[in-house]
């Protein structure tokens, strides 16, 4: 299950290096970074996602490369982490309009604004619901869904549901998550920080008090058995914490 703070990544809102802001975040708690820069050319989105990679890892995270190229050179090196398939772990996550099915992945996302597009879903692993907020990121996108239209969607989800657009403060992080979110996707307000490592702290916090203070969910989709599914679970920013990013996306394609 896709839980947590999970930061969309956005070079040009980012004040500084966009490998240090991430390295910052990661440091305060974030174990799941979506790696968008989609104006790039593949070359130098594939070496950011090289760079980017081992960062994640280090910490026990991943890397989601956004769009259904995963980013991955022809040649490569032995894994940090397992994947279902074999060779690299692959994290994918897709825009609304496609592809479909989605590409055969052990981790697929979905951005998702209504029920028509939660109703077209097939075998991916979580979506985004946005915006949740209004956003300086994208100033007039929506109308937003608030804390009713989010919880409204979250229950037709077949999947886990990370709350995006607009997340700033820790009081946005618990009614996401009252809402049903399993956690919440960040950009702007680690990108834009002075200390994106103070943010993500703070946010990551919020999702973890929170959590505990909550029973256990039900899970959203049976998992065939035999096929492992932990996903993503959340961290705390403590010492010597980590989080494993498996999602066992063994579930056949339509």
């Amino acid at each position: 299950m896709v839980s947590g703070v999970v930061l969309l990544t956005d070079r040009r809102a980012a004040r500084g290096d966009l490998r240090d802001v991430v390295a910052q975040a990661v440091a305060g708690g974030v174990r799941c970074v979506v790696l968008r820069e989609k104006d790039l050319p593949r070359v130098e989105r594939l070496v950011l996602a090289a760079e980017l990679r081992p960062i994640l890892a280090e910490a026990g995270g991943t890397l989601i490369v956004a769009g259904p190229d995963p980013l991955l050179p022809e040649t490569e090196p032995a894994p940090r982490i397992p994947s279902t398939f074999g060779g690299a772990f692959v994290a994918l996550h897709l825009p609304a309009a496609g592809p479909y099915p989605p590409p055969v992945a052990d981790l697929v996302g979905r951005s998702c604004h209504d029920e028509a597009e939660l109703d077209r879903l097939t075998t991916e692993d979580y979506v985004t619901l946005s915006p949740v907020f209004p956003t300086r990121s994208k100033p007039g996108h929506g109308p937003p869904l608030g804390p009713d239209g989010l919880a409204a969607l979250v229950g037709r989800s077949p999947v886990p549901v990370l709350a995006l657009g607009g997340i700033e403060t820790p009081a946005q992080v618990r009614a996401c998550v009252e809402a049903g979110a399993t956690g919440v996707a960040v950009q702007g307000a680690i990108m834009r920080a002075r200390d994106p490592h103070q943010v993500a702290t703070t946010l990551t916090i919020a999702h973890h008090e929170l959590l505990q203070k909550q029973p256990p969910a039900p899970p959203h989709r049976p998992v065939p058995t035999g096929n492992a599914h932990d996903g993503l679970r959340p961290t705390v920013p403590t010492q010597g914490s980590s989080l494993t990013a498996r999602s066992g996306h063994g579930r056949p394609q339509p």
